[in-house]
Order: C-alpha cells, then structure tokens, then sequence
C-alpha cells in the first residue's frame, strides 16, 4: 500500500509495543466459536471499538449473537496476524471483518498479506476484504460526526463538564482545536474510552453513523442471514 508520496505502507514497520508474554493476553475475549453459532467474527483493535460496534448493532435492532456475529477485542492491531490464524482458512475459516485506526494501516495491511488475503494490498482492496479504517481512530470518527457542541452536550449530561474545563486549561492543550481536546479527554481515565464509545453512538442520528462504523457491520451482516427454514 502506497500513501500519498508513493511510500510502500505496508514495508515501514512502525514502533512495536512490548509484549507481555502472557498467553492470556492472545485468548482473552476470543469466543469460544464452538458454543456459539459463530459464522462471522468482526476483528478490532480494543475494547472501545467492540463496544460502539455491538452498541450500533443493538441500536438499529440487529441481535449480533442469533445473527453469529462476534465482535472481538484484539488487544492490539499487532496481534492481527494471530487472530488470522485463529479464525481463518486455515482456522475455524469464519467470515472475517476488521476496524482498525489510520495509524496502523501498515500494521493491517502486512498481516493481511501474510495471512494470504493478496499482495500489494490498497486500501480499496482491504474494504473489500472487510477491513475499514477509522480516521484517525474512533474516537476522532465519533466526534467529527456528532460535531463538538454534541460531545461536549453528552459530557454535561455524565457530570465531567468541570472536568474537561480542566483539561482544556492544562498548557499542553490549552488552545488546541476543540475536536484535539476533546479526543484527549476521551482517551483519559482507565475506562473513560469504554464508556464514551457506547455513550457517543447511542447519540447518533441514524443518518451521522460514521462510514467505518456502518460499513463494517454492514459487511458481515449481508454474510450472515438465518438460513430459510424448509
């Protein structure tokens, strides 16, 4: 995959955080495919996109389970290649989707080429293949869609307008963009992601579903309808 100044995305191989070494952190939150009617797995990178994904389904009254859809928190864009392995052809060979932020697009892209999913891959090729980027994470997608003055609205209803005030008055973000701050303030506090992501798509009007969000829920439930009863 080649950005805009025609640098191969796939070959730049961006900072690796460390693993643990924990074989806890590979198998948490996969599904156990073999109790449950699993035909689908949408891949992603934590547990905040997993959430606005199963939010949005409820939201438009899709039932994900009877469906055998899994939404499954990787824990990382690096452990893609693994959960391949786990749930594709050479695995339980599951239809697979994925949502994955702008920053790691190379980190997506190699794993999918290495999983034999084809080469020099674009980013047209992954959509096809079910993979959606999010600019710049989900974040960002959520707050350019509902608009700042809607995000800030949905802070003042949880009580944390005083808090984000604070934020803004701290010098490293003190007159940065509304949309910067908000982001910021987002991703502070060990569950703030997590809450938010439920709490932001639940305060969409249906026509500002951010296009990622939509498109991959739409890719493995056009997979996935109950086969006709004889």
């Amino acid at each position: 995959m080649r950005d805009e100044r025609g640098t191969d995305l796939c070959d730049h191989e961006p900072h690796r955080a460390p693993s643990t070494g924990c074989v806890h952190d590979f198998f948490e939150g996969i599904p156990d495919i073999a109790a449950v009617d699993t035909r689908s797995v949408v891949l992603v990178e934590g547990i905040s996109d997993q959430i606005a994904i199963e939010t949005l389904a409820t939201r438009l009254g899709r039932n994900l389970t009877s469906e055998g859809v899994s939404v499954v928190s990787m824990g990382g864009a690096h452990a893609l290649g693994r959960f391949l392995s786990q749930f594709g052809p050479h695995g339980a060979n599951v239809g697979i989707a994925g949502l994955y932020d702008m920053g790691e697009e190379s980190v997506i892209c190699r794993a999918l080429q290495r999983a034999g999913f084809g080469s020099s891959l674009t980013r047209t090729d992954m959509e096809e293949l079910g993979f959606y980027v999010c600019v710049v994470d989900l974040e960002d997608e959520l707050i350019r869609a509902l608009g700042a003055a809607s995000v800030e609205a949905v802070i003042d209803v949880q009580g944390e307008l005083d808090s984000f005030r604070t934020l803004q008055k701290q010098p490293a973000w003190r007159g940065r963009r509304l949309e910067d701050q908000l982001r910021r303030f987002m991703g502070s506090g060990a569950t703030r992601k997590i809450r938010y992501a439920r709490l932001l798509v639940d305060a969409l009007a249906p026509a500002r579903i951010p296009r990622p969000l939509h498109l991959v829920l739409a890719h493995v439930l056009r997979f996935n309808r109950p086969c006709p009863v004889d």
